[in-house]
Parts: C-alpha cells; sequence; structure tokens
C-alpha cells in the first residue's frame, strides 16, 4: 500500500474569489471565516472574496488568506487517513495545523504576524527575487556565490529540477541575474516581490517572528511534517519551532522534499488551498504519482477521502 501526502500552497497562490463559494455553500465554513476575522480584528474575507488585487497581494493579507483557505477546506474534508504532509514555504503552518502540531487560530495569528514582519523587513532593506530556468541548482549556486561581491544574492527555492528561485539584494541580485544567463539559462525573470524572502535580508523579520513563536502553544506533530529548511520529517515540537525561525532567511528545499516523501512511501498527494502551483511541481519533480487538488467547494464532493 502506497501513502498519502498532504501539500499546501504558500505565497503566490492567492486570487480575488477565493474561498467565496466555500463561505456560500456551507456555514461551518462561514463560522470558521467569520472568526478568523475576529480574531485578526480585520475584514479579511471582504479582501478574499472582493479584492481589490493590490490590497490581496500585500504580503500581511496575502498569508493568512491562503492559509484560511486552506484550512476551511481541511476542516471541511473531517476526518481522513494521510501518513505525512508538507507546505511551501507559508505552507508549512498549515501542514503544522493538519499535523496536529499547532491550533488554526494560534497558526493565523503566527501567520499574520510573519506576513507583517516580512513586508516590514521589506520596507527596511529593500530586496528582490528572480526565476531562473534551465539551470541545474549547482550552477545557479556558483553564480549567486561570484555575485556576492556585488550584494547579498542565494537561492531561495529549489522548485523542481530546472526552477530556482534567486533572493537577495537589488545589486546582487541582478548581478547573479546577468550571470545565470551569461551560463545559458532559458529564462531569467525578476518577481514582483515586497522584500527578499527566504535570504538573510529577512533576519530582521525572523526576529519579530521569533517572540510570537515563543509566545505560541506547539505540540508534537501525529503525523510527520517535512520541513523546508532540511526536507526532512520532523515531529518534535521545539525542532518544529527552529524550523520555522531559520525559514525566513533560508532555501526552501521543495525538490528534495518530495522526492524524500516519494522515498518514505507516498505515491499519492493532495494539495489543500488555492490554486495548482504544488500539483505542477509535483509533476515536474516525478509524474509517475498521483496528485490532484482540493480548491473550490465542488472539489470537496469529487474527494474520496
Amino acid at each position: 500500500m502506497g501513502k498519502r501526502a498532504l501539500l499546501f500552497p504558500g505565497q503566490g497562490a492567492q486570487y480575488v474569489g477565493m474561498a467565496k463559494d466555500i463561505f456560500a455553500g456551507s456555514e461551518i465554513a462561514a463560522e470558521i471565516i467569520k472568526k478568523a476575522d475576529e480574531a485578526l480584528a480585520a475584514d479579511l474575507s471582504k479582501i478574499m472574496f472582493e479584492g481589490p488585487v493590490e490590497e490581496l497581494k500585500q504580503t500581511n493579507n496575502t498569508q493568512p488568506a491562503i492559509f484560511l483557505h486552506s484550512v476551511v477546506l481541511m476542516k471541511l474534508l473531517g476526518e481522513f487517513d494521510f501518513d505525512m504532509t508538507a507546505g511551501h514555504s507559508l505552507g508549512e503552518y498549515t501542514a503544522l495545523v493538519a499535523s496536529g502540531s499547532l491550533d488554526w487560530l494560534d497558526a493565523l495569528k503566527l501567520v499574520r504576524k510573519r506576513g507583517e514582519a516580512m513586508l516590514q523587513a521589506g520596507i527596511e532593506q529593500e530586496g528582490t527575487m528572480a526565476a531562473v530556468i534551465g539551470l541545474s541548482p549547482e550552477i545557479i549556486e556558483k553564480c549567486c556565490g561570484e555575485a556576492s561581491s556585488e550584494g547579498i544574492v542565494q537561492p531561495a527555492n529549489f522548485n523542481s529540477p530546472g526552477q530556482v528561485v534567486i533572493s537577495g539584494s537589488v545589486s546582487g541580485v541582478q548581478k547573479a541575474m546577468a550571470l545565470c544567463k551569461e551560463n545559458g539559462a532559458k529564462i531569467v525573470k525578476e518577481l514582483v516581490v515586497s522584500g527578499a524572502f527566504h535570504s538573510p535580508l529577512m533576519a530582521s523579520a525572523g526576529e519579530r517572528l521569533d517572540k510570537k513563536l515563543n509566545e505560541t502553544n506547539f505540540n508534537d506533530a501525529k503525523i510527520p511534517v517535512y520541513t523546508n529548511v532540511t526536507a526532512k520529517p520532523e515531529t518534535e515540537k521545539e525542532r518544529i519551532k527552529e524550523m520555522l525561525s531559520k525559514q525566513l532567511t533560508s532555501p526552501v528545499r521543495w525538490e528534495e522534499t518530495i522526492r524524500n516523501m516519494i522515498a518514505d512511501g507516498a505515491d499519492e498527494f493532495i494539495e489543500i488551498g488555492p490554486g495548482k502551483v504544488l500539483q505542477g511541481l509535483v509533476k515536474r519533480i516525478d509524474s509517475s504519482v498521483k496528485f490532484f487538488g482540493i480548491d473550490k467547494f465542488e472539489d470537496l464532493e469529487k474527494a474520496s477521502l
């Protein structure tokens, strides 16, 4: 028997209208979403349902919006069997809720703090990110190393074969982009972001988040959570907190995470939350495994879990 893995998306998966049909289709969902608005003392649901897109794209709104969308779907699915879980960057918090390590309301407040801290860090130290397609991680790391004479730059997301995102100071990233092009990258594209996520320029965000992490109650995870920092399964609560602290300045090892899950027996992956980004990455990493997504209310009826 193969094993089932749950995956949760991160920043970039948001869209105006997200979770609106779920809110309308379920009293339980409506109750959870209203409770989230109350907990944050904000009209997050209005931004999710109606936008405007500029407001939804602000990191301090984007992160709790994606988290809430995923959590509501998970709650509506109810009790079902799965063997392991992981989330891409922000999505790791949803994975921790799924694993029993975090209460969903505590996690929502953490995610809001994380988004605010990352936004503030981006204001304090201007940075940027860029996607590099068609080069090996080794060559990209070499380019970043050479470009570091111009400014901070490092790989931020090892997403799938041939797809890596780099992050750092504007000068460092632009130098690394030029070097990647010289080394034969098919596509090198600067991203529209509010900061240099998963780079040392997020250190101040990490300090702000650490305070909130230390005030939050964590449990040992009942289901292994494959963390972004190590790409390995963790269950011990202090170790989980340590990984969340390191996550903001460390690369997301997503390709390695999925390969490790497959090596540990996963042959079915379910993405829970907005969009299909992670399904696309899983397909590029190993097209032999099964995968599907749950995003809309109608997807809940199709899912025979």
